[in-house]
């Protein structure tokens, strides 16, 4: 008779845990992310990139090709933010976003105060 040792259970409900969890956290990843971006295309807010004007689904498609190009540093919605949503690769300038109000402001920042709402708002 073969003998199991009692931790053997309790190693593997842990391990699918963490499984589990990691799953989870890439999904909300993922989600996050889509809802950013989806918050930049349905804005009605003029996006400027290297001091040149774009429409959101221009931004969308840079934000985008830029985030297809850093997925695998991107771990958290800031990195995305950082990475694919703050500054031309080649200049260095800061993306800018003017609100339909008039007011202008640095996206990244613009984007984080966007995540903050999102994530109050899925909190409740």
């Amino acid at each position: 008779m073969i003998m199991i040792p009692r931790s053997r259970p309790l190693l593997t409900f842990v391990l699918l845990f963490a499984f589990a969890a990691q799953i989870f956290a890439q999904e909300s990843l993922e989600q996050t992310i889509a809802y950013l971006i989806d918050y930049v295309g349905k804005s009605n807010a003029t996006f400027i990139r290297n001091g040149v004007s774009h429409t959101p689904a221009e931004a969308v498609a840079h934000i985008k090709a830029k985030y297809d190009h850093f997925k695998g540093e991107i771990k958290t919605p800031e990195d995305f933010i950082r990475l694919s949503a703050s500054k031309s690769l080649l200049t260095g300038k800061p993306y800018l976003v003017r609100t339909p109000e008039g007011k202008e402001m640095h996206l990244d920042a613009w984007l984080t105060e966007a995540l903050k709402a999102h994530r109050a708002q899925t909190a409740q």
